[in-house]
């Protein structure tokens, strides 16, 4: 691969533009670049999670997150394009089926928290949300790929259930929402 970035400032952003893959300048605060910067933010706390002490294959998968999370990028910063596929999601979806199998059935509300990897897993699935309402705001006006918003919606499920294995693996359980409680 050649040098990407041979200067990392341009000066061509200052005035609140900036360039897509394609060539075309957009609003900095375009619905478009929102979403690839959420997806961004994302991608930072599945690497931030990656840096807590974790299973061998829970590292394998939110590595591949990672790149996944690229390409669904790359797919904002080139409108039209297409990068992830099905097969994507449907890898999602095995490890959602896989973890959660683990797990007891949910009868109360969970807060985020426990060890620390599980509160970031459900960072990572709140920031993964908004990435997702972003990218339904893209799509009532833009066309963007069907897939990408399948991939994020299960991505999202999928950290939900992380943050609960991750917490039954360590002996924590769930941090359990209580209704009645009394108030301070």
């Amino acid at each position: 691969m050649g040098h990407r970035l041979s200067k990392i400032y341009t000066r061509t952003g200052d005035a609140g533009s900036t360039g897509l893959a394609d060539g075309t300048r957009v609003a900095k605060d375009s619905p478009r670049i929102a979403a690839l910067g959420d997806l961004d933010e994302l991608n930072s706390v599945v690497g931030l999670l990656l840096t807590e002490e974790l299973p061998e294959e829970i590292r394998r998968l939110l590595t591949g997150i990672q790149h996944d999370l690229f390409d669904l990028g790359g797919e904002m910063a080139i409108p039209g394009s297409a990068l992830l596929n099905e097969k994507s999601v449907g890898e999602l979806e095995a490890a959602i089926d896989r973890y959660n199998a683990a797990l007891g059935p949910l009868k109360e509300f969970i807060l985020p928290g426990g060890m620390r990897a599980a509160a970031v897993a459900h960072l990572a699935r709140a920031v993964c949300r908004r990435a997702e309402r972003r990218l339904v705001a893209v799509a009532a006006t833009e066309s963007i790929s069907d897939t990408g918003r399948k991939y994020v919606n299960r991505l999202s499920d999928l950290l939900f259930v992380l943050g609960r294995w991750l917490n039954r693996n360590a002996g924590c359980g769930d941090v359990l929402w209580k209704k009645d409680r009394q108030r301070r």
